[in-house]
């Protein structure tokens, strides 16, 4: 028998109504189901049990998350605490849910539907690095990468409730390769990710061993940190963002360079990211249309590969365009995303936000690839 619980604080993605609320969101279980209170003033969504479907509770290391499908839909539900984390615990195994503690570093992501940007997956055991001495400087170093609101034009903001945060993980949330793993689990949203991920290894040629994006060969970097998703009117809507990850050696990002310059990584890389955001509405292996190779035109000295991928998302009439760019130089690998209408109108537009990622990367490491 599930007790009653209230808990607030949460935040939800996505919103339950186009343009709904989205924070702050209270959260009520008992026996019949979940309601959710949300906005100011509040409102009420009730769902019950029989409804909710594949429900999965994370910890983090500072809060946690929960997962449930509703009416096809893959909604999250964030809190930056634990506090009541044993509460919820109960109450999700007790309607068939899967919980997990301290999830890999591939899970904390899978059951979000959110890709390990740039080999950051692979490496199923347990890791522990030496704490570096200079692990400050490094941290403030990929943060210093990242795109900020001040890069921006006039008229764009930051934006609580986008599909980019399914594959641009929270700005205030820093993964470090101390990372413990734990095994990897048989849940759906684990079974979709090893779909998604094997889909991208026969699309570039690559076996799941030796595949550094999301296979076996992956690395852990040093640190991994996002920026904040920036949204405008501009080209009939547009969403950006970025996430930065830096290697203790510029040997670690010659290797990924290698595979992410096989012809067709742009378009698969693409393509596997398209899938994680629409799978993460449907609760089910989805795919976008019309995938293409994108180079951007930069003038930095400093690598960089990408592509586009079409796709229809739930509550928006006109078809959107997912572009995806991953730049490397000296010891820093960073993942471009953006989702906006107009395409290729924003081109050059787009190009220039990776222009200004090389621009930092070139001029903090003082070597490029």
């Amino acid at each position: 028998m599930t007790l009653p619980l209230r808990s607030e604080g949460w935040t939800v993605q996505p919103a339950f109504v186009p343009h709904g609320p989205t924070a702050p969101v209270t959260l009520l279980a008992d026996e019949t189901g979940l309601t959710q209170l949300a906005g100011e003033p509040a409102v009420a969504w009730q769902t019950p049990w029989s409804e909710l479907t594949n429900l999965q509770l994370l910890r983090f290391a500072r809060g946690m998350a929960l997962f449930g499908t509703a009416g096809g839909v893959r909604y999250c539900w964030r809190h930056p605490r634990t506090d009541d984390f044993d509460a919820w615990r109960s109450v999700i195994r007790e309607q068939g849910g899967d919980v997990t503690r301290r999830a890999n570093r591939a899970s904390v992501w899978i059951v979000a539907g959110v890709v390990l940007l740039s080999s950051f997956a692979g490496g199923l055991a347990a890791i522990v690095w030496q704490h570096r001495s200079n692990a400050t400087q490094e941290l403030a170093l990929a943060q210093s990468v990242n795109l900020t609101l001040r890069d921006l034009p006039t008229g764009w903001n930051v934006t609580p409730n986008s599909a980019l945060s399914y594959i641009i993980p929270p700005s205030t949330e820093v993964v470090t390769s101390t990372t413990t793993t734990a095994p990897p689990t048989t849940s759906p949203a684990s079974l979709l990710w090893r779909q998604i991920s094997s889909e991208f290894q026969r699309c570039i040629g690559v076996s799941p061993k030796k595949d550094r994006i999301y296979g076996a060969a992956g690395q852990m970097p040093d640190y991994q940190v996002s920026s904040k998703i920036f949204s405008s009117t501009s080209f009939k809507g547009i969403e950006i963002g970025s996430t930065t990850q830096y290697y203790s050696t510029t040997t670690m990002v010659q290797r990924d360079v290698a595979e992410m310059s096989l012809p067709k990584f742009g378009s698969c890389f693409s393509d596997s990211n398209a899938s994680l955001v629409l799978s993460s509405y449907s609760g089910k292996l989805s795919h976008g249309t019309s995938v293409s190779n994108w180079q951007p035109t930069t003038f930095v000295h400093g690598w960089s590969r990408g592509g586009v991928t079409r796709l229809s998302l739930p509550g928006v009439s006109a078809p959107l365009y997912l572009v995806m760019v991953v730049a490397a130089s000296g010891h820093f690998e960073t993942t471009f995303g953006a989702i906006v209408a107009s395409w290729p109108e924003s081109k050059a537009f787009l190009a220039s936000q990776v222009n200004t990622l090389l621009t930092r990367m070139t001029s903090s490491t003082g070597s490029s690839v």
